[in-house]
């Protein structure tokens, strides 16, 4: 099988690159830069690049040609680095531009980045919690920002393709991507003081980058998934403080609307486990000291 991965020079897009190519895919990289020299292995900056404007129908219609899969990660990946229109006006017209062209070209089976910035409580400028947990792909989109509205659209988008072509399209809600070392840092600084970052907005929660990785090869290889979101986290939090605790102490009005088990994720991940058959094995305790 032959992908095409957009956005494959970016961080979690080489770690993409690599998992499928250990999984015998054929990959192609479409973005705008050449992959640079990172953490992610060599192999996955050797494969075949086509400098791609994402937000051209064409220009992604060509880079798709002999694929059959997508897996679309091409984003401005956070707010304010550039203008609020510029985010959303990039990503949602790339989203758009990228399923257009894979409509074209005849492509069903399709995975796209969505995030769990799509529930507003990332970025708002005024910081509030989740409603409940443990959070589910239901969980209402609470918007206040220009890239979690870009989130949402997305979804929705992907959702109009599934309707009108039949693609089954995927849409990962990643929670923050992180090296092990990377989380196992966070922790350190939640270990001193769990109001860090206002991470209570956000769970305490993170993927490491391999298991998001792996997260979209199980999407693209399920079948029968029609159009769905799909939770991407690591099974624990970033506290050796129990989940229920933490929410209790520091985010009560959140409604605990099922068990959590010791340190184990605010967010569900019935959904992705049943449907996906994801298991996230990453956890930055397995790397304490951070370094």
């Amino acid at each position: 099988m032959k992908v095409l991965v957009t956005g494959g020079s970016g961080r979690l897009g080489q770690w993409v690159i690599a998992d499928l190519l250990g999984h015998g895919y054929e990959v192609v990289n479409a973005d705008r830069v050449k992959p640079v020299a990172g953490r992610a292995p060599v192999e996955a900056r050797e494969v075949r690049f086509i400098e791609t404007d994402l937000g051209d129908v064409g220009q992604v219609a060509g880079a798709l040609l002999g694929c059959d899969g997508l897996i679309h990660l091409g984003a401005i990946p956070s707010p304010y680095s550039h203008a609020d229109e510029t985010v959303f006006i990039n990503n949602v017209g790339s989203t758009f531009a990228t399923l257009q062209a894979a409509s074209l070209m005849g492509i069903k089976k399709i995975v796209t980045a969505s995030s769990i910035s799509a529930l507003g409580t990332a970025w708002a400028p005024k910081p509030f919690p989740p409603v409940y947990a443990p959070v589910d792909e239901a969980h209402p989109l609470l918007n206040h920002d220009a890239y979690g509205l870009s989130k949402e659209v997305d979804e929705r988008t992907a959702e109009m393709f599934h309707r009108r072509d039949e693609m089954q399209i995927a849409a990962i809600r990643f929670h923050w991507i992180a090296y092990t070392d990377e989380a196992a840092s966070r922790a350190a600084e939640v270990k001193i003081d769990p109001t860090v970052g206002d991470l209570w907005k956000l769970l305490w929660g993170y993927v490491e980058i391999q298991d998001a990785a792996t997260m979209c090869r199980l999407a693209l290889e399920a079948n029968g998934v029609g159009f769905d979101m799909f939770n991407c986290t690591a099974a624990d939090t970033l506290s050796e403080t129990p989940t229920e605790e933490l929410i209790r102490t520091y985010a009560p009005s959140i409604d605990i609307r099922t068990p959590i088990e010791g340190c184990g994720s605010g967010f569900s991940l019935e959904k992705s486990r049943r449907l996906l058959g994801f298991n996230p094995v990453g956890s930055w305790r397995n790397n304490p000291g951070g370094v």
